[in-house]
């Protein structure tokens, strides 16, 4: 991949190697290659490629996906659940039909109560549905927020919000980061997430950076938050 950023070699070329590790067991090996073509993803959304890039991320996470299901098998370690919730919320966020439809059934399941998700599982199943969902699903991810009863599960939400596709959505997303019910410390990560969410939400996140600069910079007073604001 440095190579193809250089311009040495074809970014072809390493999409094809890529596929070679459709039997790749080890999560630090998963996780290189899913935060690589996030890369490719961001650039690509500027193309007419992005679509045909998803397609890709499917066909090359799906397999590993099947493997590891939903639910956690006996005698397995950390890695694989931190593996299962990186592949899950990869095919998720690409829009891989089956895995859309399971997290929306596991979604609906948490939400009444029935049956509560895994910590593992909430971060991708949370952004499987908002980047697939709508202003019902954003106001549900609100009212989780609110009556979450740890800092944890109020950040985890916060970090996810950014997935939202719509414009008047990712509005309002904007509008709570800078509310009283996220914490100054916490809004980059809202922020954040929206930059790192779509091509949308970079442009959005971008002009409201610069449209409350004045009041974020007072309120960071020039820290290592207003750096790591302006870097995401």
């Amino acid at each position: 991949l440095s190579q193809a950023r250089a311009g040495i070699i074809s970014t072809v070329e390493v999409l094809k190697v890529m596929e070679a590790f459709v039997n790749e067991p080890n999560y630090t090996v998963w996780s290189d290659l899913s935060c690589n073509l996030g890369i490719l993803s961001t650039l690509l959304s500027h193309t007419d490629f992005y679509e045909e890039i998803q397609v890709f991320v499917k066909d090359v996470f799906s397999p590993i996906g099947e493997r590891l299901g939903w639910d956690p098998k006996p005698g397995e370690g950390h890695l694989d659940a931190l593996l299962r919730g990186l592949v899950l919320g990869k095919l998720g966020k690409a829009g891989h039909k089956a895995t859309l439809e399971e997290a929306r059934r596991r979604f609906k399941d948490h939400v009444e109560g029935k049956h509560v998700l895994s910590a593992d599982l909430r971060s991708p199943v949370y952004v499987t549905i908002l980047k697939h969902g709508d202003s019902t699903t954003l106001d549900t991810m609100l009212k989780l927020h609110k009556q979450a009863d740890m800092q944890e599960e109020k950040n985890r939400i916060e970090r996810v919000l950014g997935a939202i596709s719509q414009p008047e959505l990712i509005q309002k997303v904007l509008s709570f980061a800078l509310s009283e019910e996220v914490r100054p410390q916490d809004t980059v990560s809202v922020i954040g997430g929206v930059a790192g969410g779509s091509k949308q939400g970079r442009k959005a996140a971008w002009k409201f950076l610069r449209d409350n600069w004045e009041e974020l910079y007072n309120r960071y007073q020039g820290g290592f938050l207003i750096s790591r604001l302006v870097k995401v």
